[in-house]
């Protein structure tokens, strides 16, 4: 066990229960001309955190820890897209619709996959979600079980959004949680703000934030 000292009090880790859950860290979010930047968003917030993302997957991966990668995305005749999912707002282009990097948000497309610095090594686990949390209607949890984790480490994007979600997912499954916090952001730098005052407030009722540095060094304990 290592002691990180983290929000609201420390987080005791146990390695050998731990994965890390980097979230839909896409092009189509990530990069300049993607779904995030139709929409109007400064993507260079979420590139920001990239270096960070990198340094902690390499963390999990020298402590020989589970990488597992989630991308938001929706199978092409959107069999999985609820209509008032795709028509929601008023976006330049849709879920689903040609772009600059192939279909919006559809598996296999491009846009859809992990930004090259973060890309998968072989053998680790990538989930394809059609919702924002990453345990509905994937096998998220079934992999979980089989690997034996109890505790969870979270990074990606957006932190208020598909990060939060999953973490509350996690928590009422009974994991404990941990944010890193330079490892996560939104293109609302008040709402990750927000988001993570509301997931460790009440004595870390959804979870605990930490810094990837801090992170780091305990699995190298």
């Amino acid at each position: 066990m290592a002691t990180i000292k983290a929000r609201p009090f420390d987080f005791t880790l146990i390695p050998d229960k731990t994965a890390l859950i980097v979230i839909d860290m896409q092009r189509d979010f990530i990069e300049p001309g993607g779904f995030g930047a139709t929409l109007g968003n400064d993507v260079s917030l979420l590139q920001a955190i990239v270096p960070a993302t990198a340094r902690l997957i390499a963390g999990f991966r020298k402590a020989g820890l589970p990488v597992i990668h989630t991308r938001e995305c929706h199978a092409a005749d959107l069999s999985d897209c609820p209509p008032a999912k795709r028509t929601r707002g008023k976006p330049s282009l849709r879920i689903g619709d040609p772009g600059p990097m192939g279909r919006i948000l559809i598996a296999g497309e491009d846009g859809a996959d992990i930004v090259e610095a973060l890309y998968p090594l072989a053998g680790e686990t990538v989930i394809d979600k059609p919702g924002k949390g990453a345990f509905y209607a994937t096998p998220l949890g079934d992999i979980l079980a089989q690997k034996g984790v109890s505790q969870l480490v979270f990074a990606g994007v957006t932190t208020e959004v598909c990060v939060q979600t999953t973490m509350r997912e996690a928590n009422d499954r009974g994991y404990e949680c941990l944010l890193a916090t330079d490892a996560t952001e939104s293109y609302f730098p008040e709402f990750k703000k927000a988001a993570i005052d509301m997931m460790t407030a009440q004595g870390a009722i959804v979870g605990w934030a930490a810094i990837v540095d801090e992170i780091v060094e305990a699995l190298d304990d």
